[in-house]
């Protein structure tokens, strides 16, 4: 990616909270498309029963310890159910010198705009 610290200008739209930009769940999937990571920070259960497509997933309770599974030169989006477990991942990588975004609204938004939720064998999930 050219500029990873510009990916986010075009969809948060000045909408920054504690130094994190704010995406809605619809600009967070065109900007995996563009090779953003997704990053779910929800706790197991939660992402068992289902996710976005493709994402990485890192339990909030362990990021810390394995942040060096992140890739500092990818642009991340934190995901969890409503946004604040996210807003707090987010704000934590972007200390560690990460370029991160948190989708408002988490997966229950992603799920209420119609958009995929998975499990891990593909098949259709739900947001718990």
């Amino acid at each position: 990616m050219d500029n990873p610290n510009n990916v986010f200008s075009v969809f948060s739209q000045n909408n920054i909270i504690s130094g994190v930009s704010q995406v809605a769940c619809t600009d967070a999937q065109a900007l995996q498309a563009m090779d953003v990571v997704l990053l779910d920070v929800r706790n197991l259960d939660e992402y068992e029963a289902g996710h976005a497509p493709d994402v990485t997933f890192i339990p909030l309770g362990e990021l810390e310890a394995r942040v060096g599974e992140l890739d500092p030169t990818i642009p991340i989006v934190a995901i969890c159910r409503l946004g604040g477990r996210s807003q707090a991942a987010a704000e934590f990588l972007t200390a560690q010198g990460f370029v991160v975004a948190n989708m408002t609204g988490g997966m229950a938004a992603w799920s209420s705009d119609g958009l995929n939720v998975v499990t891990d064998e593909g098949t259709p999930g739900i947001v718990v």
